[in-house]
């Protein structure tokens, strides 16, 4: 699995990370467990390959809003026993 974080600018409340959300799972159709926090403000998700930065920051720019960076790296499930 890879984590893919987004550091995302102008999300000032709950509607906006709803927003964020719709324009993730639309750009990314595997995306999983999808997030983002306003006060944060950034987003991620998990999925199975590496994601085109290019294309998601576009599509989060083409809202509205402003993607400054994108991350992604392996992810690594916490669990009680490794």
């Amino acid at each position: 699995m890879i984590k893919t974080t987004l550091k995302i600018e102008g999300m000032m409340c709950s509607m906006c990370e709803a927003h964020i959300n719709d324009v993730i799972r639309k750009a990314v159709p595997g995306a999983k467990k999808v997030s983002s926090s306003h006060t944060k403000g950034e987003a991620s998700f998990l999925s199975e390959e590496a994601v085109d930065e290019k294309l998601l920051k576009n599509a989060v720019d083409a809202t509205g809003y402003t993607c400054t960076s994108v991350v992604s790296e392996p992810y690594v499930k916490m669990g009680w026993f490794r």
